[in-house]
């Protein structure tokens, strides 16, 4: 159901993947080298770790987060914490160019007033994969969700109401952001597989930044 709805230039569109869920091409780019040294302090502060899942599966993805909540996955389960268990602190406070990209995205897409109290920081090597799974631990469902891509491109997979239903396959570039929610919020969603490269400020990585409305 892709569909090209407007451009402004030949490097931002907007790409209607369903009902209320968009990829603003090239949106973030502009503001790259900010975001990547915002990342580098967060990460310095709450450095990236491995989750496991809560049957111990070691996810592939490193993970870290900022905000005032942080998303986890261990024995206990998939929730929001106040801190970084590895500190016993809070987790790092989401800079303001991190809350401001994600509000504005999100009203592009037609969701307005977007207040992100957590952003997902994952990073993605060639060979890591992100299953099909639906943003379903928030509180506050009625919140879009607001993802920024970084650094390598990446096979984004855009799926239905069920795991069962065969997903969309979307590459995703530098500066690409997806938003979705409404009617659209818990379909099912993952990354397929990250395509090798060098990218000239990240390196050989990926870079997500997954803004929600957790409580």
């Amino acid at each position: 159901m892709q569909q090209d709805l407007f451009s402004q230039n030949e490097h931002q569109s907007i790409v209607q993947l369903d009902t209320q869920a968009f990829v603003l091409k090239g949106f973030a780019s502009a503001q790259d080298l900010q975001l990547w040294q915002l990342i580098q302090e967060v990460v310095a502060v709450s450095p990236w770790r491995q989750l496991t899942t809560p049957g111990g599966k070691k996810m592939s993805v490193r993970t870290t987060n900022c905000g005032r909540w942080g998303w986890l996955s261990d024995a206990k389960g998939y929730r929001y914490t106040a801190q970084d268990p590895l500190r016993n602190e809070p987790w790092p406070a989401m800079p303001e160019l991190f809350s401001e990209l994600a509000q504005d995205a999100a009203e592009r897409a037609g969701f307005a007033n977007f207040q992100p109290d957590a952003c997902l920081v994952n990073s993605y090597l060639p060979g890591t994969r992100m299953g099909l799974h639906q943003d379903r631990d928030e509180a506050n469902l009625q919140a879009p969700i607001v993802s920024v891509s970084l650094g390598l491109s990446a096979q984004f997979l855009w799926g239905g109401d069920s795991r069962n239903e065969r997903p969309q396959r979307i590459e995703l570039h530098h500066g690409d952001v997806v938003v979705w929610g409404g009617v659209d919020r818990l379909k099912f969603h993952g990354i397929g597989k990250i395509l090798a490269g060098n990218h000239p400020l990240l390196g050989q990585q990926r870079i997500n930044l997954t803004f929600r409305r957790a409580k």
